[in-house]
């Protein structure tokens, strides 16, 4: 046992000088996001804000500086961070948990779901956080309505059912989204409309980060406390069952923690499609298979692509480009060549 027990620590302290790197770079990232924009700041205002926030005796920082660092480019930065982690585990995890390298966030319909709640907020004209709360519950009773059709349809692999129920719902809302586009306004609505459904962290605020933040939490702690058990998932269930595994508790309580964060990451910032399906394939090239490397190693990845990503859609043109359109630049062709490559790393 004593053996065993050195053999875990070995092992923990190999892995963690990697993902201290990436933390460390993923730092750096955040903190070179805060000096480019258009209001351009140096590491030396940076530094001048913060000391005077933790000693107001301090010298008085520029005004404007300020008001860009902490009203501005941090609430951004901090929920880009938040939501490129939300997605990337969401992915890594349904990957996992259905046992296919193709599956991402929207399998389920959580996207779709959350899309319309958002769009029917803004056709009736109703406030921002009311769109929110809107889309919010929309992700997360589209999901209810899959697993509730996955359950009252008997079958000997639940998490085919679940899928195929998944990809049914999910084009049945999109129908409805679509008569929703017909009927909007298209000098008004359906602007607003199409922009959402692209994606942007445009207009973030604290407010908004602190509405996320919970979410994020509440699904995050189950992932990382049960990561290990993901692993025997990956089975089928009769061999996991063999090993001590409830899969008809485990798999619903995965399922539901995945959710509540891509429900609560779109609901703010719209749809952004790829970083759960390409940023999951990623970390395996990287760590491999193993659930337990896997989820914090996709999170850092997933929180520092989504923090390039929106640091190009806001310096590269004189207009902001939505987020949706970067990602599926960058993520379509990265997929075909692994596809292409044959990559057989998430077995």
């Amino acid at each position: 046992m004593t053996g065993n027990k050195k053999g875990l620590a070995a092992h923990y302290l190999q892995r963690r000088p990697a993902l201290i790197f990436y933390l460390f770079v993923l730092a750096a990232l955040a903190v070179l996001s805060l000096t480019i924009g258009k209001y351009p700041l140096s590491f030396k205002d940076i530094a001048d804000v913060i000391i005077h926030t933790v000693a107001p005796s301090s010298a008085q920082p520029d005004a404007m500086a300020q008001n860009v660092i902490w009203n501005i480019r941090l609430p951004r930065i901090l929920l880009a961070l938040l939501v490129g982690a939300s997605l990337a585990a969401a992915g890594a995890t349904y990957q996992g948990i259905f046992r296919n390298p193709l599956v991402s966030p929207d399998i389920l319909g959580v996207s779709a779901g959350a899309s319309l709640g958002a769009i029917l907020g803004l056709f009736l004209y109703l406030p921002v956080v009311t769109v929110q709360i809107l889309s919010f519950c929309g992700g997360l009773l589209t999901v209810a309505a899959v697993y509730s059709l996955g359950l009252a349809i008997r079958n000997r692999d639940p998490v085919l059912v679940l899928v195929l129920a998944g990809i049914a719902i999910g084009a049945l809302v999109g129908a409805a989204i679509s008569l929703l586009k017909i009927l909007a306004d298209p000098y008004d609505q359906l602007p607003a409309i199409t922009y959402w459904l692209l994606g942007s962290l445009t207009a973030i605020t604290r407010s908004d980060v602190l509405s996320v933040l919970p979410a994020f939490l509440l699904g995050l702690v189950p992932l990382m406390i049960l990561r290990w058990r993901v692993n025997l998932l990956t089975l089928s269930d009769d061999e996991a069952k063999t090993l001590g595994v409830n899969t008809t508790i485990l798999r619903p309580l995965l399922i539901a923690s995945a959710t509540l964060m891509t429900a609560a990451a779109v609901s703010v910032t719209g749809i952004i499609g790829w970083i759960g399906l390409i940023i999951p394939h990623i970390a395996r090239l990287l760590v491999g298979p193993d659930f337990r490397k896997l989820l914090p190693v996709s999170m850092i990845l997933g929180a520092g692509y989504l923090l390039i990503v929106d640091l190009l859609a806001r310096s590269i043109a004189t207009i902001e480009i939505p987020l949706g359109i970067l990602t599926a630049t960058v993520g379509a062709p990265f997929f075909i060549w692994l596809l292409a490559s044959g990559k057989r790393s998430w077995q």
